[in-house]
């Protein structure tokens, strides 16, 4: 049994504008701000940097990381959701949904109480165990209550491990007073991704993105169910293990450089599935190339709504997001997919 992409002209016009949008959503995010700054000037500051321009320094240092770093970080959960929803065969599974970012937030809570003077890279490793720990603790008591695999009660006990999560690690920032240290990875803020930090991540990020387009196959197989997983040949549980080791990748990745930010993991799989298909091998890089244009919009917008101050970016995807898991909601009630 082979399974076949959906043969559609939209997916292939929306990856073939994606590069345009990509840069055209950049330029905007550039230019709008506290301060708005005119495209000459940024042409100027790519090309021509001068060091004492105070607006070539917030360009290239602050603004052009910002927009970058939203387009890595949008398109690093959406490609987790899709996984996530692929081998759980569950509408509403995603990172900020099933416990794997609220994960990442308690590991580096921890790594700083306990070691405050931590390297970039050795937090973006500890933010992927993290993820790890995370998915692994909801998944785990899922199989040890009964019913809790299906889709609503697993999204309520994924929020209340992330609420337990979330709730020791504000305790702990409280008792050693470090709260506005780590207020950071619970408030997203993309306006304060560190430059060398996303430079650091970018190949890991690559690299978890390339690992699970190798595994869409078996994950599209996976999405039918385990049985029907078997008898196409795959090793159900390797393909578990490695799906989720690249979510947590993927999510540590993101987090560690912007926080908690929810709703992707949910909303651009469901849309790049109807534009494109079930088939994970268009599903997954359509749900990254859309979530990474989402999230920029989404940065944008926050900009944008209360000129010249900036609304939470998480503000703006929870407009879109709670509707949309609300209706996911009411569309699927608490049955299993197939």
């Amino acid at each position: 049994m082979e399974l076949g992409i959906r043969s559609n002209r939209l997916p292939a016009a929306i990856f073939a504008i994606a590069p345009a949008a990509a840069v055209l959503t950049v330029v905007l995010s550039i230019i709008y701000g506290a301060a708005d700054i005119s495209a000459a000037e940024v042409w100027q500051a790519v090309f021509a940097f001068d060091q004492g321009n105070i607006n070539h320094q917030i360009i290239i240092h602050s603004r052009l990381p910002r927009a970058c770093g939203a387009l890595l970080i949008g398109a690093c959960l959406a490609v987790s959701g899709a996984v996530m929803q692929g081998i759980t065969r569950n509408d509403l599974a995603s990172p900020s949904l099933l416990g794997v970012s609220d994960g990442s937030v308690f590991a580096v809570t921890f790594c700083m109480i306990y070691f405050p003077q931590i390297s970039g890279g050795s937090l973006v490793l500890v933010s992927m165990i993290g993820s790890l720990l995370g998915a692994l603790l909801v998944f785990g008591l899922a199989r040890l209550i009964p019913g809790a695999e299906s889709p609503v009660t697993l999204a309520i006990l994924g929020t209340l491990i992330g609420m337990f999560l979330n709730g020791v690690s504000d305790a702990a920032a409280m008792y050693y007073h470090i709260p506005q240290r780590i207020s950071f990875w619970y408030n997203a803020r993309l306006n304060q991704i560190d430059p060398t930090l996303l430079l650091l991540c970018l190949p890991f990020a690559l690299a978890g993105l390339v690992l699970v387009l190798m595994q869409a196959k078996s994950v599209s197989a996976l999405s039918l169910g385990e049985e029907i997983s078997s008898g196409l040949g795959q090793r159900v549980r390797l393909v578990k293990g490695l799906a989720m080791i690249s979510v947590a990748l993927l999510t540590g990745i993101s987090v560690a450089l912007a926080g908690k930010i929810a709703f992707i993991g949910l909303i651009i799989p469901h849309i790049a599935k109807k534009l494109g298909g079930a088939d994970y091998r268009m599903a997954i890089p359509l749900s990254g190339v859309l979530g990474g244009l989402f999230l920029a919009v989404c940065d944008l917008i926050s900009r944008l709504i209360n000129h010249p101050f900036e609304t939470p970016v998480g503000v703006v995807t929870a407009m879109f997001g709670v509707p949309f898991f609300l209706y996911l909601i009411r569309r699927k009630g608490g049955g299993r997919r197939g």
